[in-house]
């Protein structure tokens, strides 16, 4: 019986972005665009309500009138990426190309996309911190100093936002293991559960904060994201550009980011179809961003490295 290329490519999509909220790191952060709308392609729209502030009761009166505005903005998805892929019709038969695909197209995602999109929205996330003047320069994290940076920073941000909203701390690997080598830290580490959506994990927490390790390859100021047309730039991915900084760590609000993170296109054509060659085809397409509201970049600290 004939594939229905159609049905298996929503499947494909529907498995892809689970698995993407899964394995990055910055996961959690798609939870905050419940109130998002996308209607596929590369743009988004996203709700902002303002209100009118307090006035004073009239004990005669009663109460003066406030007004309530909702409003959608649209937003541009800049981050527009794809690969195609090709399987041999020798190679993979009709039987087995579920399974084959499948493959094929997770591993792409979890070598080559989870890790671009972490990095992407790391060096996004401090750039916006550096334009708000939320950031800590030339900062070398040691045995002895990493407590009282971190200390600071995590106060700083609560005295700006308040203690009852909710931190995330986002460290990167190797800072992750200076600190857990202080002496006596594990009285201020614990474990908690992390609940994003449908997906609940087991993270560690400083002061009962949730601390996310982050691979230090995605933890850079800037990166150069290849275009495959470029040359050298061919076998795609990205690369920290030159004289990026590394990002030690950085202490955000859970509400304050905003991420969208789809895959707009996933289609597969069979050899009998693809005119390049007897092979299976298979186009995948990204689009994501992400964005932190001005009115929350008071949540979000960086401390960058030298």
């Amino acid at each position: 019986m004939a594939i229905n290329t159609l049905e298996m490519a929503k499947i494909f999509q529907q498995s892809l972005d689970k698995q993407m909220g899964i394995e990055a790191t910055s996961g959690w952060m798609e939870s905050n665009a419940q109130n998002v709308k996308y209607n596929g392609g590369d743009t988004v729209r996203m709700p902002r309500i303002s209100t009118t502030g307090m006035a004073k009761y009239d004990r005669d009166n009663g109460f003066n009138q406030g007004s309530v505005t909702l409003t959608y903005d649209d937003y541009k998805l800049t981050q527009d990426r794809g690969r195609t892929f090709q399987l041999d019709s020798m190679d993979v038969d009709e039987s087995n190309f579920i399974a084959s695909a499948g493959t094929v197209m997770g591993e792409f995602q979890r070598l080559q996309v989870v890790p671009e999109v972490d990095a992407y929205r790391y060096s996004r996330i401090a750039a916006l911190a550096k334009n708000a003047h939320r950031t800590t320069d030339g900062f070398t994290p040691s045995e002895t100093n990493i407590l009282a940076q971190l200390d600071k920073e995590i106060t700083d941000l609560q005295d700006a936002i308040g203690e009852a909203e909710q931190l995330v701390i986002l460290m990167a690997t190797p800072i992750r293991t200076v600190l857990n080598n202080v002496k006596n830290i594990e009285r201020r580490l614990d474990v908690t559960q992390f609940k994003a959506g449908e997906i609940n994990t087991r993270v560690k927490t400083y002061n009962e904060i949730p601390i996310f390790s982050v691979p230090s390859l995605r933890m850079k100021t800037a990166y150069v994201f290849a275009d495959g047309k470029t040359t050298g730039q061919e076998a795609g991915g990205f690369k920290a550009d030159t004289g990026a900084k590394s990002i030690n760590w950085i202490i955000i609000s859970r509400r304050a980011p905003i991420a969208i993170s789809k895959t707009d296109k996933v289609r597969i054509f069979t050899p009998d179809v693809n005119q390049k060659a007897d092979a299976w085809k298979l186009d995948y397409r990204k689009f994501h961003d992400i964005w932190i509201p001005t009115n929350k970049l008071a949540g979000v600290w960086a401390n960058l490295g030298a």
